[in-house]
């Protein structure tokens, strides 16, 4: 008998998507098939504390959009890079934790953007999803669109603004330059935490003031008029693309309350309703946004379709949601790809990348002479 994969799937994390999170590590632990892979679900609190959760039903049973309320299973976890089994029980500590795989589900901030994957890397375990450069680059929007303008792909005007120039910035240069309506957003922030849609002065300084609430950088985006269009990108060096879906906001736009809190915030078209020629535009845009951003494993690459038939990059997800609503595994689904295939692809993807990372010569552990010819 073929022994299982041991997983660990990180879940909740140091962010304002906390509780989003949680919604994604239910369905990722759910579909994760138990006769290839057994699971741990590691929680990671908002203080930074991780916990194996040894009742998978504790998570499961968590209600929607709380925090983790029942802890009675949790088993305080410590790190220890180097060692061979680098997770261990922290108050057992000659005892470890065998986790051959790591899927975060960890969206925005200290999960999302780079710092996790950098552990991982420390801790060398294979993990899904894109790597720290890819990470870092794709979830700050301003870097995001600077290499998607220089890699030929069509994006949004915008201006940054940081938190110390607050001051000096000046309502009519930038309506000028953007028009109106516009976007104020964190720039390193998912789910639309923070984002706010301005008509006026009144509510481009009250947008300012929540956007630097989670980011000491903010971006201020054209309002772009059209179909929100979303499609779903897998693979590391060679990557496919899914059939694109259609989010409708019954909201002002697809807000954070749209996405998690007001089951009517939005309604999905799966697939959207596109022409064979749109459809492998968007599908072909979506794999050279994954590419140029440097990701590897996953992202949805989120557009705007305009009435013109202009297809803009609004922006890629590197963890994208796994909760009940969310479009990636459902886009996946309806391309060919059911729930518990895509895990063991993307599963398969970590193990792919971890490989060939493994090849490359490491200076610090040998003492031969490295030619290269």
């Amino acid at each position: 008998m073929t022994s299982k994969t041991n997983i660990a799937v990180l879940f909740g994390g140091q962010s304002a998507e906390h509780e989003v999170s949680i919604e994604s590590a239910k369905n990722v632990i759910q579909a994760l098939d138990p006769h290839r892979y057994q699971t741990y679900p590691i929680f990671i609190s908002r203080q930074g504390e991780w916990s194996l959760i040894e009742s998978h039903q504790a998570v499961l049973d968590n209600p929607h959009m709380k925090p983790l309320s029942d802890m009675r299973s949790a088993v305080p976890l410590a790190l220890q890079p180097g060692h061979e089994s680098p997770l261990f029980f922290r108050l057992d500590p000659k005892q470890h934790l065998s986790i051959d795989v790591i899927f975060p589900v960890l969206h925005g901030t200290n999960g999302e953007d780079g710092t996790m994957q950098g552990m991982l890397e420390l801790l060398g375990i294979p993990y899904v999803g894109a790597d720290v450069l890819g990470s870092s680059l794709a979830i700050d929007k301003a870097f995001a669109k600077q290499q998607l303008k220089v890699s030929g792909i069509p994006v949004a005007d915008w201006v940054v603004v940081h938190q110390d120039e607050l001051e000096s910035v000046n309502f009519d240069d930038i309506t000028q330059k953007l028009g109106l309506p516009l976007f104020v957003k964190p720039a390193k922030t998912g789910s639309s935490v923070g984002v706010s849609k301005v008509k006026d002065k009144a509510e481009f300084d009250q947008a300012l003031a929540l956007a630097t609430q989670f980011d000491h950088k903010v971006l201020l985006e054209t309002y772009i008029p059209g179909r929100e269009i979303e499609c779903a990108v897998l693979g590391n060096r060679i990557v496919d693309a899914s059939l694109p879906g259609e989010i409708i906001p019954h909201h002002a736009f697809y807000s954070y309350e749209a996405k998690y809190l007001d089951p009517e915030g939005a309604s999905l078209k799966m697939p959207a309703e596109l022409d064979a020629d749109t459809i492998e535009r968007i599908q072909q845009l979506a794999k050279k946004t994954f590419t140029a951003l440097g990701c590897e494993g996953m992202a949805r690459v989120d557009f705007f379709l305009t009435p013109e038939g202009e297809l803009i990059v609004n922006e890629a997800n590197t963890i994208p949601g796994f909760t009940q609503i969310s479009m990636y595994p459902k886009l996946w689904s309806i391309t060919g790809l059911p729930y518990s295939a895509l895990m063991d692809r993307l599963i398969a993807l970590a193990f792919e990348r971890f490989k060939r990372n493994s090849l490359l010569v490491d200076v610090h552990q040998t003492d031969r002479e490295v030619v290269v010819s």
